[in-house]
């Protein structure tokens, strides 16, 4: 069975090794950047482009000849699959509809940019409502899937990684006790509760607190972050070396989010045996057995966040325990092989 995975291309990294787990089962596949459909001549002007279909695209469907296609975006380019009869698989990893929500409000307000959105929504619409299966990230985000597309055949599949890719790295020196973040700044609505950190660090100010990550809010946060000597920023790290350097050297991760499907660092960070500290939201709960695998704290209680942080500092064993524990229930859960033998039970089920 071919397999077109037309994803972002950063995102390229992790379904490689999701196509290379599929090899097993008898599958090819090709894997394409789903906005790379346009050669570099063509239309400039985007609302003509989804009109027509592109010349690169239908060339790549000839060549390759999917018999199905999987992508992470409701765009044009998955409006053009349904066009050309294939079926159509969304690996939906966000709450798209709160999303779209949340940027009509904070920043698309001009009118050509709500006409854009305008444009978007009706594909995006096309794309769930035709689809022929879609795949939440989590069990979370398959209940707010029904609630817009009752009738919509879903199935939950978890992000995998690959765990020979994690594995201690030297080549970074941080100051200890120290509590290690993870995540971006692109959505409000996530990075708003890291400023529940001002009550802790305040709290505990021989821990430093370290945030790899960057984004459009990062001044909405970082002013008041800041303000503490316990805190530095880092920016954006490389991706795997800089990142598996950093979850070396902390003592505890903690993903303060306000707002998260299946986030892959917390399977990163379990993998390199580091105890796991994160908001309970989302489908964060879903990768964490509280108590026993990590620990899971309330969207504002720094209270119990300074508690679970001081406990895994002071209490060695502890934190070694949960640090083992987090590494075998992600190697047992979530590898890509685990995760591809699943994709292949259901497709089989429904093609």
């Amino acid at each position: 069975m071919k397999l077109l995975i037309a994803v972002d291309e950063s995102r390229f990294v992790y379904l490689r090794q999701f196509g290379d787990a599929l090899k097993n089962h008898g599958f090819e596949y090709k894997l394409i950047d789903d906005l790379d459909i346009y050669y570099q001549n063509n239309l400039s002007n985007k609302y003509l482009k989804w009109i027509k279909i592109p010349k690169k695209f239908q060339d790549i469907i000839q060549e390759f000849k999917p018999d199905i296609v999987f992508t992470e975006r409701v765009s044009h380019f998955s409006s053009l699959v349904l066009k050309s009869n294939i079926p159509l698989i969304i690996f939906l990893r966000g709450d798209y509809w709160m999303e779209v929500k949340l940027g009509m409000i904070t920043i698309y307000k001009s009118k050509n940019k709500r006409m854009e959105i305008w444009i978007k929504q009706r594909i995006a619409h096309k794309c769930f409502n035709e689809s022929t299966l879609i795949f939440p990230i989590c069990k979370y985000l398959e209940k707010i899937v029904k609630e817009h597309y009752p009738d919509k055949p879903t199935e939950v599949l978890y992000q995998g990684i690959e765990p020979k890719d994690w594995y201690p790295q030297k080549g970074m020196n941080l100051k200890h006790p120290c509590v290690g973040l993870l995540q971006d700044a692109k959505i409000w609505e996530k990075t708003k509760e890291m400023i529940t950190l001002d009550k802790v660090m305040e709290s505990m100010p021989d821990v430093t607190f370290y945030w790899a990550g960057d984004g459009p809010y990062r001044d909405k946060v970082l002013p008041i972050l800041e303000k503490h000597d316990n805190f530095k920023w880092l920016g954006s790290l490389q991706y795997p070396d800089q990142v598996r350097q950093f979850l070396t050297e902390i003592d505890v991760y903690a993903l303060i989010s306000g707002i998260d499907m299946s986030p892959h660092t917390i399977l990163e960070a379990s993998l390199m045996e580091k105890p796991v500290i994160a908001t309970n939201v989302g489908g964060i709960p879903e990768l964490i057995q509280d108590g026993k695998t990590g620990f899971l704290v309330e969207k504002g209680d720094y209270n119990n966040l300074i508690e679970k942080i001081t406990l895994l500092i002071n209490d060695k064993q502890k934190s070694k325990e949960i640090s083992l524990a987090g590494y075998n229930f992600i190697k047992e859960h979530f590898t890509w092989d685990i995760v591809a033998n699943n994709f292949v039970k259901i497709i089989k089920s429904y093609l």
